[in-house]
């Protein structure tokens, strides 16, 4: 990963869990937690052991609590971090690119929310498949109050996530919620104790990494289909995603199966 390791990557079973690692900053981001999260990304899609993927912040104080300040402050935008890296790219489009490369990965990537989730971590947080957080989970996007808009895809993404009026509230005001209110409104899909967040992201992750990966593949590219495609489209490109995953076939067989077990 980052020469830092700010980003680390651990492969069981199939699973990978990606966390961020800056425990000493609440997991704030930083060149090296951009970079150390594009390569993670990359090693996941290029590895055909990993199932299903986890991502969550270190220690329990935060998931992460957004872009480092510090960094901002210091004049180290977007910019320096991908300096001689991609020379004539937009660097905020870079950084925006990170991010769909885990909401583009062909594997269900499961979001482990402990504690803040600020910023640039929200936005984050939204290219995830499923998002599980920490009753101590705290939800917010204070760039507005910065004297910026969001500019690493929560415009776009929220809305498609939350009622579009909680989403611009939490854009056009930059006020915080907690976890109760982030269940309430569709952000999060569960709510565990700090101590359970984890071990309940790897339950759902070893349910999911039991199945038959191609078809699980197959089944999210379908799910993602409502994003960016009409209806009457999108029913026809899932019957063809369906029949290119091959999951009707051996269906009888699988079907007997299942009502043995019932």
């Amino acid at each position: 990963m980052a020469d830092n390791d700010a980003v680390k990557v651990e492969i069981e079973g199939g699973i990978a869990t990606v966390v961020i690692n800056r425990p000493e900053a609440r997991n704030a981001l930083n060149r090296d937690a951009f970079l150390g999260l594009m390569k993670a990304a990359q090693s996941l899609k290029e590895n055909p052991e990993v199932r299903v993927a986890i991502l969550t912040g270190a220690g329990d104080r935060a998931f992460s609590a957004g872009i480092d300040l510090k960094m901002v402050a210091s004049g180290a935008g977007g910019a320096s971090i991908f300096s001689g890296l991609r020379p004539g790219f937009d660097p905020l489009f870079s950084l925006k690119s990170i991010f769909t490369m885990y909401e583009d990965l062909a594997i269900p990537v499961i979001g482990a929310i402990n504690g803040y989730c600020l910023g640039a971590a929200f936005e984050l947080s939204l290219c995830l498949d499923m998002r599980l957080a920490s009753d101590t989970a705290i939800f917010g996007l204070p760039e507005i109050q910065l004297g910026v808009i969001p500019d690493l895809g929560s415009t776009q993404r929220l809305p498609r996530i939350v009622p579009p009026g909680y989403a611009k509230e939490l854009i056009l005001t930059g006020r915080r919620i907690d976890a109760a209110e982030a269940l309430r409104i569709g952000l999060v899909d569960h709510v565990y104790p700090l101590d359970q967040v984890m071990p309940e992201a790897k339950k759902l992750a070893e349910e999911i990494a039991k199945l038959n990966p191609r078809i699980v593949q197959g089944a999210k590219r379908a799910a993602n289909l409502w994003m960016t495609t009409p209806l009457d489209t999108g029913l026809r490109m899932e019957t063809d995603i369906c029949l290119g995953a091959g999951s009707g076939a051996g269906f009888g067989d699988q079907a007997q199966q299942f009502l043995k077990k019932e």
